[in-house]
């Protein structure tokens, strides 16, 4: 289904380390890159994560309602890649932990740049 999500930047070097260090921990690095894209994935078949500089040259701005989700095979990786994101400077919306009755296990933040992202895992 999502074959990449991108988020718009305003300051692309604090940006890049920022998803360099979170996202190696679940093994994804840089894949496609140019002087105002990066993307990052865990394999260059799978969907993937990246940032920009926007093309139109405003400044970039976090989408009220719009959050990336990304998916994970265990609890322990939520809290790891959670516990790294606030750690590299990220913004607490919501700590790892159970979501209802379902097996919905997440963690939320803010980006450097103040996008809402979630990572999760169910069961």
């Amino acid at each position: 289904m999502i074959g990449y999500v991108t988020l718009g930047t305003n300051n692309y070097e604090a940006a890049a380390k920022f998803y360099d260090e979170l996202l190696s921990v679940v093994g994804a690095r840089r894949f496609m890159e140019s002087d105002r894209f990066i993307a990052w994935a865990v394999s260059p078949t799978q969907p993937s994560l990246g940032i920009i500089k926007p093309f139109d040259g405003q400044a970039a701005s976090a989408g009220n309602g719009t959050m990336v989700a990304l998916v994970v095979n265990s609890r322990d990786k939520v809290d790891a890649l959670y516990a790294k994101a606030i750690e590299l400077g990220a913004q607490d919306e919501g700590p790892a932990g159970p979501r209802g009755d379902s097996g919905f296990y997440a963690g939320y933040f803010r980006d450097l740049d103040g996008n809402k992202l979630n990572v999760f895992c169910m069961g």
